[in-house]
């Protein structure tokens, strides 16, 4: 023998995918993108993604500081004029390829998202999909931009509208939906015409790189597009802000910094759209399908491992069928398979880092303490990285902060109500209203409840409302304008009204 050991069985499938998985995560370029060129940042510096299934590090990008942020947006400035007097079809044709292009990579881009953010392959390959419908959505919305022609009351004057694009943006992306929060602010931009600075989140710039590289490979020129990765979003956001050659801010994240990003684009009265917070009640009537809620209650509740602003933040359900469904919703959620998201079968992934898991900790733990049963889960799950068991709870006081609170994690607080007064009131009593879910078989019950929830989008016996056809915001404290739909195009839009004589 010549002393080489001999691979065991499995060992070298094993090497296999980690030199697979080294080998998607080392294509991806990790500089800043801006005018169309990869740099490193002005200092050199640069910072860890970390892969929270095994809690190392995964890779370094460029850590850009405050003049990279203004590099960036004199590229935009500079890009605008010419960008935006490019016709409407190819603005269009320049998204559709990105499209076709993302659907060939669907894989190695689903795979860099979990190694990245942890949500399972088959979940990431759904986010890459969905990612992509905005590209096509928003290609078939560039060419109806529309205006309008009039003649005036007394017959003198015509009045003619048009729209114009508003200008440089910055888009702020959370770390949650890394690619689709990329594509659902970027296509309706790019449709429109204006140029943009994006800065997406710390935790999970790499699926942002790679879909950067995929925009210059589709045509997109240099310039229209930039991006830049930063460890200290303050330091590169602020003064954006208040550069006069920024017109438009939007931004998806926690509400406390929305509400900051506000007060900050007030000096140069930015237009500003905000996707921010959520407490989702979900209600179960007494005469819903409960097979059906159930497995509504798990696609809102489980859907990114929990970590969604859309998620069913608390469950109500009616007091004569509240037994059964708990059974049910227990026993469905305790039999989920947690690990990493790479590995055949999981279905529930890490949570993002250490403070997220320890936030759902604290949180289970205060309603424990007050008095709430744990039917399933309640604990941290075994691994390396960041994960927490799937959890039901019941019997969990009006007064538990997860109730008023964003849990974004795999926690179920289920409450019992006795009537359809009781539920409203108590699904409204937040600053939050993106979104309710609803399960009833009675349609004037149906639309009773509905018209009665204070809040901007409503799942009726459906556990997911996302959609890139449609208008995705909400009221109140969960944030200002529309994301999708025909609305996600105005957002970029100025109306510009031309008057001229008759004659």
């Amino acid at each position: 023998m010549d002393g080489r050991r001999c691979p065991r069985a499995g060992e070298n499938t094993v090497t296999a995918q980690a030199e697979h998985e080294r080998a998607v995560v080392d294509a991806v370029p990790t500089g800043l993108h801006i005018a169309g060129d990869w740099r490193p940042a002005a200092s050199g510096d640069v910072f860890e993604v970390e892969d929270p299934s095994v809690a190392r590090p995964l890779r370094t990008v460029a850590d850009a500081g405050t003049d990279d942020a203004l590099d960036a947006l004199t590229a935009a400035h500079e890009a605008q004029e010419s960008w935006a007097a490019r016709p409407p079809r190819e603005r269009g044709e320049i998204l559709r390829r990105s499209y076709e292009l993302i659907h060939e990579r669907i894989d190695d881009l689903a795979l860099l998202m979990t190694l990245e953010m942890g949500k399972p392959l088959a979940e990431a390959r759904g986010e890459v999909a969905y990612a992509a419908e905005f590209f096509r959505w928003f290609a078939e919305e560039a060419v109806r931009i529309d205006g309008g022609y009039a003649t005036s009351p007394d017959g003198k004057d015509r009045l003619l509208v048009m729209r114009r694009p508003v200008g440089p943006a910055l888009l702020i992306t959370p770390w949650n939906f890394p690619l689709a929060m990329g594509t659902r602010k970027i296509g309706p931009a790019v449709a429109a015409g204006c140029t943009m600075v994006v800065k997406p989140a710390e935790q999970t710039p790499l699926s942002m790189l790679a879909l950067a590289g995929i925009m210059a490979e589709a045509g997109l020129p240099g310039g229209v597009l930039n991006v830049v990765t930063s460890s200290r979003p303050g330091e590169v956001v602020e003064p954006l802000l208040r550069d006069g050659r920024l017109r438009k801010l939007s931004f998806t994240g926690s509400t406390a910094v929305g509400r900051l990003l506000i007060a900050q684009s007030a000096e140069q009265v930015l237009r500003v759209s905000l996707e921010l917070g959520g407490n989702a009640p979900f209600i179960v009537c007494e005469d819903a399908d409960l097979e059906a809620a159930v497995e509504g209650a798990v696609q809102a509740k489980m859907r990114n491992i929990g970590e969604a602003c859309t998620a069913a933040n608390r469950l109500y359900v009616h007091e004569s069928v509240a037994p059964e469904f708990t059974r049910r919703l227990a026993e469905r959620m305790g039999a989920m398979v947690v690990g990493r998201g790479t590995e055949p079968g999981v279905e529930v992934g890490p949570l993002i880092d250490e403070d997220g898991r320890g936030k759902v900790g604290r949180l289970v733990g205060q309603a424990l303490d007050a008095g709430a049963k744990a039917l399933t889960g309640g604990e941290p799950a075994p691994g390396d990285g960041y994960f927490y068991a799937p959890t039901v709870l019941v019997d969990v006081p009006a007064d538990a902060p997860m109730l008023h609170e964003e849990i974004f994690g795999p926690v179920a607080p289920v409450v019992a109500f006795s009537d359809e007064d009781e539920a409203v009131a108590a699904a409204n009593a937040t600053p939050y209203g993106l979104v309710s879910y609803l399960y009833t078989e009675n349609l004037r019950r149906a639309f009773r409840i509905s018209e009665r929830l204070d809040t901007g989008m409503i799942g009726l016996n459906k556990g997911v409302v996302s959609n890139p056809a449609a208008p995705f915001g909400g009221v109140k404290q969960s944030g200002l304008g529309r994301e999708g739909g025909r609305a996600g195009i105005e957002e970029f839009l100025e109306t510009r009204y031309l008057a001229m004589p008759a004659s």
